[in-house]
Parts: structure tokens; C-alpha cells; sequence
């Protein structure tokens, strides 16, 4: 689907109008409005002004999505967007291997000037409401602020883990030796080979999302390398036994100025198809000389790596929320993923926004799959939109929810009878930012 081709929501064109705002669609392949939308995009994450190289990789390669901004015709610049939002349709992978189109949300800015004046609320609401019109079944996002989005229905349906491991503690445990062999690669040779390793590992992982050509050079350190770091990046491939690529790192070496044996690598991208890619990779970052710590800030939640290692007590995790889901066809979401136990279960869902509002009859089959009817039947379990959203990859619990006030439990057992339902066999995880 190709996003940028549809309209803009009335709505909330009328609602901007009426405060004296403009809301508009930028051709990104328009190089002097594409710049001027970026420099807005830019200041609201208190980043620096984009260079110009910077502005041509946007034009080159986010033309395909859709670049939405708000002006204020008033202002003493006017060309440039008092606020900013840009959306894609990719591909969501769900429990079971399957993918679920998603309208990926990301470059949410509103500058300090135009706040409180119903900005966000009429773009974001907008662009749900384009999303749903156009069939698109869920709404997805990462986010720097974790307050905001659960309003417009948005819940944390993944978590990430800040992984930090102090080398001289830690120990290798692993016994096996790996089969494949590892390589230093040019970023670029990285960039042209390794994104299948990147799309097999992602059909395993519920949570996970398709990567554009942007994102992916961003991963890769050739494209929009904001702060210049990519001259210090390092490339590892790891390679099988018959020479296919199943794993990769891509890292940097921090110095300790004071102690030269102290570096700390940071993971700038980590991925692996194959349990013997993962553990090779994490030996030689664990093993690496001059090295005191290794951090990696978007591991998983439980990285296989604590089990790999003599000490899990060299091992610091902070867990955070990281991939927010929001619904937006209850049916299409629900029977796209594979279940773990069949039966049924009867939801009420409540939504602010009216998409996913109404009762739903849940029936899984005995091969995992389901079907979904909306039903005038009595509930099993009552929750807002925002908590089946968190919910739907099986990450968390139904019955801490339910102790937590997010989920009324009509019927008793129904809380346990979904979280057997909905438990994925991969904690879901998503493994970078948007």
C-alpha cells in the first residue's frame, strides 16, 4: 500500500484550520520542503540541524513514505512545520511466524511554541483514522516518551533490555564449539549481505518489523549517520559451515583514556538466524582484548547470552517498554496470529476512538489458528483497546492486568484461559528504533 498516496483526514484538517493551523502532505521528493520538514523533525528531538548529505539520503530513500506536517502561516518562517509526523505500512511479525500489515508511526514533533493547542491529538488521530479507512489493522510505534500514547490507544506490547556486561566477571561457559567462522566486513559489504540474516531472524520473532531501505542503512552505518560515528564502526559476519551468512554484529570501542585494557564496546546492531551465529558472535565481543564491558541497549528481554556466560551477575539489565501496538481491526489483528491452546474466550473492548469498540467471540482451533465474530454474548474479560494491544504478542501476563485494574475478569478462569491462548514460544522483541 502506498501510504503517501491518500488523503489527508478531514477532521483534523478542520480542527488545525480553525486554530489557524494548515495541515499538509510533503513530496519527499521535494529536496527544499523535504529540508524544511527535517529541520523541524530534527529540533524536536533537540537534535542539530540536518547536513545537507543528510537531507539528499531522505530524499533518496523515505520518498515512499508518507510526510505529514502543520504550519502556522503566521510565524516569522512559515515554510518550515511547527510540527511533524511520518507513516509507512510495514509488515509486523506476529506469534506464529505470520506478518500483519502495520501503520508504523514515527517523527511525532510538536514545537514548545505551538503546545497545548490540540497539535498532536489532531495529527495522530488523523492518521489513525487514514489507517483505518484504508484497512490497515494495527498502528505501531517506538517512542521517547512512554506517557503520551496510550491515549490514542497505543500499549507497550514488547520490552527492550539495556544489556550491560562487565567482561572480567562474566566468564564464557559455553562448551560447544561453533561450526561457521567469523569476519571483519567493510560496513558496506555488511549493508549488501546481511539483511536476509536480518529478515530470516525476523519471521521468528513476534514483535518484530519489517526494516525500508532508511532504516536498514541507518543499522548499517551508511545512511543517515546523524552524529558522524560511522568511521569508528566495526563489522563482524559470522558465516555457516557452506559459507551463508547467519549472524552479524555491527560495534564501536569506546576508550577508557585512564586505563587503555578498559574500552567498552557499544552494540550498535546485533542479529543472528541460527543459535550457532549467537553464541559465536557473543564469545568474540566477550572475548575481545582491551575490553572491560560490552553494552548492547536494545537487547532482548531475556537474552540467551545470561546462560551462556559463568556469572550472571556481571550482567546489568534494565528493562524497558519499547514496540507499542494499538489495534485498529480487532477481527483481521486476532486472526492473523497462531494461538497455544485452543478454546474460546468472549472480550469487551472499549475504545475512545470507536475502532476496536464492541464484544468479540475469540475461537481457536486445534492447530492454533482462530476465528473472531463480534457477538452479542456476556463477556469473559473486559479491557480498553490499549491493554489488548499490549497484550496481543503475549509479553505480558493477562493476570497481572487483571490484579493491576486493566483487565475486569467476568468469568472465572478467563484470565488464565488467555494467557495460555496467547503465550508466544519467542518472547517478543523488537530490535531497533523507529
Amino acid at each position: 500500500m502506498d501510504a503517501k498516496q491518500l488523503p489527508l483526514d478531514r477532521t483534523s484538517a478542520d480542527a488545525l484550520s480553525a486554530g489557524g493551523l494548515r495541515l499538509g502532505l510533503v513530496d519527499g521528493t521535494d529536496r527544499d520542503a523535504l529540508a524544511a520538514w527535517d529541520e523541524a523533525d530534527y529540533r524536536g528531538f533537540h537534535d542539530r540541524r540536518p547536513e545537507p548529505e543528510t537531507i539528499d539520503e531522505h530524499v533518496r530513500h523515505t520518498a515512499h513514505r508518507r510526510i505529514v506536517g502543520v504550519w502556522d502561516d503566521g510565524i516569522p518562517e512559515p515554510n518550515v512545520p511547527v510540527a511533524t509526523v511520518s507513516t509507512w505500512v510495514g509488515d509486523l511479525t506476529v506469534p506464529g511466524g505470520a506478518t500483519l500489515p502495520s501503520w508504523a508511526v514515527s517523527s511525532v514533533t510538536v514545537a514548545p511554541t505551538h503546545r497545548r493547542r490540540g497539535v498532536a491529538r489532531a495529527m495522530l488521530e488523523g492518521e489513525l483514522r487514514t489507517a483505518a479507512a484504508a484497512g490497515v489493522p494495527m498502528a505501531s510505534l517506538t517512542v521517547s516518551e512512554a506517557t503520551i500514547y496510550e491515549r490514542y490507544g497505543f500499549g507497550p506490547a514488547t520490552q527492550t533490555a539495556d544489556l550491560t556486561i562487565d567482561v572480567r566477571r562474566a566468564g564464557w561457559a559455553r562448551t560447544e564449539a561453533s561450526t561457521g567462522r567469523l569476519a571483519f566486513v567493510s560496513l558496506q559489504t555488511f549493508a549488501d549481505t546481511c539483511r536476509d540474516v536480518f529478515g530470516r531472524a525476523r519471521l521468528n520473532t513476534p514483535g518484530e518489523m519489517s526494516m525500508d531501505d532508511f532504516i536498514w542503512g541507518q543499522r548499517a552505518g551508511v545512511l543517515g549517520d546523524r552524529d558522524k560515528k560511522s568511521a569508528s564502526l566495526r563489522a563482524v559476519r559470522y558465516d555457516d559451515a557452506d559459507g551463508v551468512p547467519q549472524g552479524f554484529v555491527v560495534y564501536s570501542l569506546k576508550a577508557d583514556h585512564s586505563d587503555f585494557s578498559n574500552h567498552t564496546v557499544d552494540i550498535r546492531y546485533l542479529r543472528a538466524a541460527t543459535d550457532d551465529a549467537y553464541a559465536a558472535i557473543w564469545r568474540f565481543l566477550l572475548e575481545l582484548d582491551l575490553v572491560g564491558t560490552v553494552k548492547n541497549e536494545v537487547a532482548t528481554a531475556d537474552e540467551p547470552v545470561l546462560w551462556m556466560i559463568r556469572n550472571q551477575r556481571a550482567a546489568t539489565v534494565v528493562l524497558r517498554d519499547h514496540h507499542w501496538l494499538r489495534i485498529l481491526d480487532v477481527k483481521s489483528a486476532l486472526e492473523a496470529r497462531r494461538y497455544a491452546r485452543p478454546g474460546w474466550l468472549t472480550l469487551r473492548i472499549e475504545d475512545r476512538l470507536g475502532f476496536a469498540s464492541g464484544t468479540y467471540r475469540l475461537d481457536v482451533r486445534a492447530d492454533g489458528s482462530a476465528e473472531v465474530e463480534t457477538t452479542d454474548a456476556a463477556p469473559d474479560l473486559s479491557m480498553d483497546v490499549a491493554t489488548l494491544s499490549a497484550l496481543y504478542l503475549g509479553a505480558w501476563r493477562t493476570s497481572t492486568l487483571a490484579h493491576a485494574g486493566r483487565v475486569t475478569e467476568l468469568t472465572e478462569g478467563a484470565a488464565r484461559r488467555f494467557d495460555e491462548a496467547f503465550r508466544a514460544d519467542e518472547a517478543p522483541t523488537l530490535s531497533f528504533w523507529y
